[in-house]
């Protein structure tokens, strides 16, 4: 089974959002058969960090990223991905 390896951009809604628990909220959020292979922060302006998620997910999963995508945006703390 070959696995896919996706990076989206987050940006949290607010500057004073706590990165650590967010990224908790996110791999909670994930569907069951994807997973967080790691994190990275990236500073965008005005003490605004934007976390950068690796993903992995199955290659066979149709709308497998649309999903992922979804289950983070409804994270409250999110303002937008890419």
């Amino acid at each position: 089974m070959a696995k896919v390896l996706a990076s989206i951009k987050i940006f949290p809604s607010d500057i004073t959002t706590d990165l650590n628990q967010l990224k908790k909220k996110i791999e909670k959020e994930l569907p069951k058969y994807a997973s967080v292979y790691r994190f990275d922060e990236e500073p965008i302006a005005f003490g605004l960090t934007a976390l950068i998620a690796h993903i992995i997910l199955p290659e066979e999963k149709e709308g497998g990223l649309d999903e992922v995508e979804k289950q983070i945006q409804e994270v409250d703390e999110i303002s937008q991905i890419q």
